[in-house]
Parts: C-alpha cells; sequence; structure tokens
C-alpha cells in the first residue's frame, strides 16, 4: 500500500479541469504521495481516505483577500485567491491547496499567513480550476484527474504573475506540499523558502540540484504514506544534490495540520505553523 501511495503521488502533477480530465503525457512533477503507475490505486486507497476528515461546513468571508485570474503557459486561464501587501512589495508566498481543492479553510490559511508577516502578498493558487469537493471520493477523483502538465502551467503562471523581480517562498499540505517544492524548484532564482507538510518530495536527485532554496519539511511519524523512510530517503538525496533541509518529525498521522482537518492536532499544528512562520520570515525578510 505505501508504494503505491508513493507512485501515485508523482502523478498529482496532471490536473484535472472543473469539467473534464485531460489525458496527456505525465510532466515533472511528483504530488503529496507518488510512485505507484496509476493515481487511481492510490486515490481509492480507504486507508488513505481515512487519513482525511471530510471537512466541517465553512463559509469564510476574506476581508483583504479577492480571487483572481492569471494567464498560464499553455494558453488557459487560472485562478488564485490574493491578498496583497499593504504597501508595493516583491515579496510573495504561494500557497498550496489539500487534496479538497482551494476551498474556504485554505483562504482563511492564507489570511493568516499574510497576516502575520509583514509587507508580503500572499497567493493560495487554485490547482483544481475551480473545482472544490467535500466529500472523500470527490477529492479522489479530483486529484486522480490531475494533470502534470496542467499542474505545471499553472505554478508557472503563478509565477509569472508574480513577476521577475518577485522574491517567492512556498507552503503547501499534503497533496501541496509536493506542490510547494515543485514550485520552489520552478521558481529558480526567484526562490526564497518552501515549507512542504508531508507531502511526497521529489527523489530526482539532478532536479533537487536545481533548487534556489533550503527547505523546511513537516512530516509525521505515524505517516504509513509519507513515511519516516521515505522522509529519510528524501533527506538523503538533497544531502546528494549539495542541498539543505531540516526536517521536524511529529508524534502525529498524516494530515495532522490540514487546514480543512476537523481532527487536527492542535498541539501539532500550533508548534509546525510557529516553525513555518518563523522560517517564512527569515527568508522573506518580513
Amino acid at each position: 500500500m505505501k508504494i503505491v501511495f508513493i507512485s501515485l503521488v508523482s502523478l498529482v502533477f496532471s490536473l484535472l479541469t472543473p469539467t473534464e480530465i485531460e489525458q496527456t503525457n505525465t510532466a515533472n512533477i511528483p504530488l503529496c504521495h507518488g510512485g505507484a503507475t496509476d493515481m487511481a490505486d492510490f486515490a481509492g486507497d480507504p486507508a488513505f481516505r481515512a487519513q482525511h476528515a471530510e471537512p466541517l461546513p465553512f463559509n469564510y468571508v476574506s476581508a483583504a483577500g479577492e480571487m483572481i485570474t492569471f494567464n498560464a503557459p499553455d494558453g488557459k486561464a487560472a485562478n488564485g485567491f490574493l491578498l496583497k501587501a499593504k504597501k508595493p512589495s516583491n515579496k510573495w508566498l504561494f500557497v498550496y491547496q489539500e487534496w479538497w481543492g482551494l476551498n474556504d479553510y485554505i483562504k482563511k490559511e492564507a489570511e493568516k499567513f499574510h497576516g502575520d508577516l509583514s509587507d508580503v502578498n500572499v497567493l493560495a493558487v487554485d490547482m483544481y480550476d475551480g473545482a472544490v469537493a467535500t466529500k472523500q471520493e470527490d477529492a479522489a477523483k479530483l486529484m486522480q484527474g490531475a494533470d502534470k502538465n496542467r499542474l505545471n502551467s499553472i505554478i508557472k503562471g503563478a509565477i509569472a504573475y508574480a513577476g521577475p523581480e518577485a522574491e517567492i517562498a512556498s507552503v503547501g499540505w499534503c497533496f501541496g506540499g509536493g506542490l510547494s517544492l515543485q514550485s520552489a524548484i520552478l521558481e529558480g532564482k526567484q526562490a526564497k523558502g518552501c515549507v512542504m507538510y508531508y507531502g511526497f518530495p521529489e527523489m530526482d536527485v539532478e532536479k533537487l540540484k536545481t533548487l534556489q532554496t533550503d527547505v523546511l519539511g513537516l512530516f509525521a511519524s505515524k505517516d504509513g504514506f509519507i513515511s519516516p523512510k521515505v522522509v529519510g530517503q528524501f533527506e538523503e538525496n538533497m544531502k546528494k544534490a549539495g542541498e539543505k533541509i531540516e526536517v521536524k518529525m511529529y508524534e502525529a498521522d498524516h494530515a495532522f495540520a490540514n487546514p480543512s482537518n476537523p481532527k487536527f492536532d492542535k498541539e501539532a499544528t500550533a508548534d509546525a505553523y510557529k516553525r513555518a512562520l518563523t522560517y517564512l520570515k527569515s527568508r522573506l525578510k518580513a
């Protein structure tokens, strides 16, 4: 089951549009899990679904944020929830969703980071093109249908939207944890920081060598998918690539800090957020 999970996360970089799933050749992005051969096998795993309690109904009205549209290099428009810095700034934080999509829980978390960081633009990137799930089976279909090329294009579009002078950090949970790392790779010299909560890591040493930032990894010792063994291999690969990574392993389960998780681990979540915020402040000088 772990092998299936690990293989599947690699496929999350193949996004589904709101109306149809595009079938294209795989690109270069692993996801929240990673290594099997078919995402459907992973998304349909009862054990994985059980780690993701369905979110409670929640309606969040933002005081400062707004939905925006930006161009992606594949020619399709992409979306995001933007919270602008109080004064003009080239500092950006990209926030990457869980497998549910860009829901109000993610928007709230983005606004929390916005309030705790100084003069930073925060963009919660919509990786499902407007689709949001509230049921496990629907979230599984969305993640299963995610097209790698589209995911790649959305991230590149967000980077272009921020601008060539932007200094970018990223953060994400599970599905979004893997996306956060991929975002940092695609950001090149613009990358200033990367926080990944139990997302499946990139295992290609050559790709890791292109990272221009260090990584803060927040993982769970009881995670049967992004297991301590997987994390250990990631650390070893980062070392081989000459890259820096700091790992904090919590005595918790997968998804322990997901914003949409009604059963989140309060103590571990609070500590992880504190670590993430301290890290982001230092990297963005915010």
